[in-house]
């Protein structure tokens, strides 16, 4: 009778650890991680209350810095304590996706935000207490602690869902696979939300500027018509608001590879918004502006006045409602915008008109006449707003 073989042992939990490579930013994030950790125990040995500090992420702890011509988070925080009543749950909280991060970091593993809001969900014991009641919730707290670890959630192995598509004269590894972003066919390369240089490296580029449309169904447009090889450059877009992925993506190849950087956004209060976001950052993710706003992009969408430049018939307009109108005069008096003289005048005339316009209103004029001859021309002529 044959011997039975022998299984081998299993590997642990911490043997697998041991066998994950960290790169720099794991260990600069898994340090900040355990010094939080440190200091709950070093709290609990002085039979002292343990506490966070969380930077405030609020619109009065938010400025716009004229020097660096980026949104940035103040100095204000919120104490967060375990024997406050009322904060003793979003404490808890907080150390929760402070663990499972680490736990992720350990594994060399990524999961989504959904992912870890059923990691972490269970009953407390003993009580009918849930740790988290929704995704919200834990939401919320991953941005607490992304400011509290000075650490993208993209750094705590954390991501959301893929909103975006390139195409171009670029070609990148993206975890270890070569990709010709110039043969991905008609629904270009999908945008991952983790981008980092780990995970995305940039191997050759002959693009010479960056052309990111508001919507997939206008880069669907500049796809087919090939715009993006008459004219050397790599086409983007972000299904309306960029994800953060796209955002970070469009940094990385302004400043890694010195390209330039235009925005094909509606002529309205949405358009102006999205490129506000991309030049200046937002304020809900002020404190990642510095690896993510763009100060040099350029607004090339439809203007006010294109109406009547280009003739536009007058059934392509769409009518400002009471929002479009609060929100228009909401976004002039932006600190970065209150001062441009330029943009104050295409939001009065805007306003005056009374009605927007979206970039697919040039279909009006002919199928393929934004990428043949409007956008053509704007570079040609570098007629776009800054």
């Amino acid at each position: 009778m044959a011997k039975r073989r022998k299984s081998p042992p299993a590997s642990s939990t911490s043997d697998k650890a041991a066998a994950v490579k960290f790169t720099p930013r794991d260990k600069n994030t898994l340090g900040q991680i355990v010094n939080l950790a440190d200091g709950v125990v070093v709290a609990a040995d002085k039979r002292r209350e343990p506490h966070l500090d969380v930077p405030a992420r609020a619109l009065s702890n938010v400025r716009y810095n004229k020097q660096k011509r980026f949104i940035e988070m103040g100095g204000a925080k919120n104490r967060r304590q375990l024997f406050n009543l009322s904060q003793a749950k979003s404490y808890m909280q907080s150390l929760l996706v402070a663990s499972g991060s680490k736990r992720l970091i350990n594994q060399g593993k990524t999961t989504s935000l959904r992912g870890l809001y059923y990691m972490l969900k269970h009953t407390i014991e003993g009580t009918k207490e849930e740790t988290f009641d929704t995704q919200t919730e834990s939401d919320s707290i991953i941005e607490d602690m992304e400011v509290t670890l000075n650490a993208m959630r993209e750094e705590l192995h954390l991501y959301a869902k893929n909103a975006g598509s390139m195409v171009g004269p670029i070609t990148l590894t993206d975890s270890g696979d070569t990709i010709d972003c110039s043969r991905m066919g008609s629904g270009g390369y999908s945008i991952p939300s983790i981008v980092e240089p780990e995970i995305v490296r940039f191997e050759k580029c002959d693009a010479e500027f960056i052309l990111h449309v508001e919507k997939d169904t206008v880069w669907r447009r500049f796809n087919e018509d090939k715009f993006w090889r008459s004219h050397r450059c790599i086409l983007t877009h972000g299904g309306g608001q960029p994800p953060r992925g796209v955002r970070r993506l469009l940094y990385r190849l302004h400043n890694e590879l010195k390209l330039p950087v235009y925005c094909l956004l509606d002529n309205d209060p949405w358009g102006y918004y999205i490129y506000s976001v991309l030049k200046q950052g937002s304020i809900n993710l002020a404190y990642e502006s510095k690896r993510m706003a763009i100060p040099d992009a350029r607004f090339l969408g439809l203007r006010s006045i294109d109406s009547d430049r280009y003739q536009l018939s007058p059934s392509v307009r769409i009518n400002l409602n009471e929002q479009d109108i609060k929100r228009a005069k909401q976004i002039a008096n932006y600190p970065w915008f209150a001062g441009k003289k330029p943009w104050q005048k295409e939001i009065e005339q805007m306003l005056k008109n009374g009605f927007k316009l979206e970039v697919e209103a040039l279909i009006s004029k002919d199928i393929s006449y934004v990428t043949e001859t409007y956008v053509p021309e704007r570079l040609t002529e570098k007629d776009w707003l800054d």
